[in-house]
């Protein structure tokens, strides 16, 4: 195989892997642990998934960022 086709498919198989991996994350601490519903009032637990979520998506946009810009 070509080294330029083996880089792109790395590139492909790692987006994939670290948005499969970030997704999982956050189905299971939001939805299957519940830290994602909102029951009733907003607490502690619902802003800090919250907060991770977000700082979490954004620093797997940076990374997709770095790996393909070049």
């Amino acid at each position: 195989m070509e080294p330029d086709v083996k880089k792109y498919l790395r590139k492909v198989l790692n987006s994939l892997f670290y948005g499969l991996l970030w997704l999982a994350l956050n189905v299971l601490a939001g939805l299957y642990w519940g830290y994602g519903i909102i029951d009733g009032g907003l607490s502690v637990y619902n802003v800090l998934f919250f907060t991770f979520f977000s700082l979490s998506l954004l620093g797997l946009l940076y990374y997709y960022y770095r790996l393909w810009r070049k």
